[in-house]
């Protein structure tokens, strides 16, 4: 009488299903074949609660014992597993749609923003309204000029410029002196960061699409005006807008469109075209 326990007979089923589950975990990912394949319950047909036909109780005398229905049980364990990493393995999937999405729709709606330091202030303007951010050069003044805001003007690659104090006109304290120096840097301070450096800003009135003349040129002429440090090019999301603080009382306010976070503060956006009016009043 044959041994019911011979491996040649008794686990072929058992290897069988290995196989299967070793193929699996190679692939590195959960295989179909744990959910699809069904498994053979003998156990309730021909085992202990069925009819106890199967020739491999005289020798396991119960199907506990028999390397089938361990085969069997690992197969239910490892299709749990599997289900549970494919669903995680799906809403990680779906988590990082999400967040390319979220991402996409947010640098669609941001925009650029120029941000400079007034005083204590940090403010911005659209970026496609500079033309140049320049090192600080001497300012000459103009006699009779009718507005405080009004310094002078500049010499910028060989062209002269108005220059106006946005300073004076918002009503900010600045360390820019009416020559165009700060005092720290006229004694030729080292280790300064070069963001943390005036500068001249050069802006034009049409950079936003401002109206032309019959010879396609703009008929306004750029202006500059010294700021106390310029922190760089920046991208700012509309949907982080927020409104100006009604607390806020000096002039910036009345020109800004928006307030967003920004390095742990604050950053005012100014309204381009509300600046340009109110320095176009200064001018006259």
């Amino acid at each position: 009488m044959s041994d019911p326990r011979d491996p040649q007979s008794a686990s072929v089923e058992a290897d069988e299903t290995a196989a299967h589950v070793d193929l699996a975990s190679a692939s590195g990912e959960p295989s179909t074949w744990l959910f699809d394949a069904p498994i053979d319950d003998c156990w309730n047909r021909i085992g202990v609660r069925g009819d106890g036909s199967c020739p491999r109780l005289a020798g396991y005398i119960h199907c506990r014992n028999c390397p089938v229905h361990d085969a069997a049980a690992a197969r239910v364990l490892d299709r749990e597993e599997a289900a549970d990493a494919v669903l995680g393995h799906k809403g990680l999937h779906r988590q990082t749609e999400q967040s390319l999405s979220e991402y996409a729709a947010r640098e669609a709606d941001a925009t650029s923003w120029l941000v400079f330091r007034i005083g204590d202030e940090w403010l911005g303007l659209p970026t496609t309204i500079f033309q140049q951010v320049a090192q600080l050069r001497p300012i000459h003044s103009l006699p009779h000029r009718r507005h405080r805001a009004v310094l002078g003007v500049v010499n910028v690659r060989g062209t002269l410029l108005v220059c106006a104090s946005l300073a004076r006109l918002f009503g900010i304290a600045s360390a820019v002196g009416q020559d165009g120096h700060r005092p720290e840097q006229q004694g030729h301070q080292h280790g300064i960061d070069a963001r943390d450096l005036a500068r001249l800003l050069v802006v034009e009135p049409g950079g936003e699409g401002g109206e032309l003349d019959g010879s396609g040129n703009n008929p306004r002429n750029p202006i500059v005006f010294p700021v106390d440090a310029v922190d760089g090019v920046h991208r700012f999301a509309r949907a982080d807008f927020q409104p100006v603080p009604a607390t806020i009382a000096s002039m910036s306010a009345s020109h800004a469109l928006a307030v967003t976070a920004w390095k742990g503060g604050t950053v005012g956006l100014l309204d381009a075209a509300k600046l340009f009016e109110t320095l176009n009043r200064s001018l006259t």
